[in-house]
């Protein structure tokens, strides 16, 4: 296994009030943003930065068709070496694949997973440099 491996890797605020959300978090945690568009053309991204290192995303839940009913939430992502695998194996345990995997370049491959308890989060295998 990795050093990476079944560590948290990511963080990511949904909401659909991305300008109430940086206004609170800035304040509240001195977080700065920075906006770029997503890969599908969908809309943007948000991450937020503590100088130069980035802390978070966000994401507007209202870019994605059929999430009327979810409320704004954190979703954390996990690193796996493998994400089809562990896929798999959620399966296999007993939970369920949200999301199948997909990829975002630069970023890694992503999967949303519902573990047998019932919690969702995501799994990342990050992208390597090289």
């Amino acid at each position: 296994m990795s050093e990476s491996h079944g560590k948290v890797w990511w963080n990511e605020l949904n909401t659909r009030d991305t300008e109430g959300a940086k206004a609170y978090y800035g304040s509240v945690c001195g977080w700065s943003f920075d906006t770029m568009p997503m890969q599908d053309g969908s809309g943007d991204y948000i991450v937020a930065k503590i100088g130069d290192d980035m802390v978070c995303g966000i994401f507007d839940l209202s870019l994605v068709p059929g999430l009327d009913e979810v409320p704004s939430h954190w979703m954390t992502y996990f690193a796996v070496d493998d994400v089809d695998v562990a896929a798999s194996e959620t399966e296999a345990a007993g939970g369920q694949v949200m999301r199948p995997p997909w990829d975002v370049k630069g970023v890694g491959r992503i999967s949303t997973i519902k573990d047998p308890t019932g919690a969702v989060m995501g799994l990342m295998t990050p992208a390597t440099d090289g």
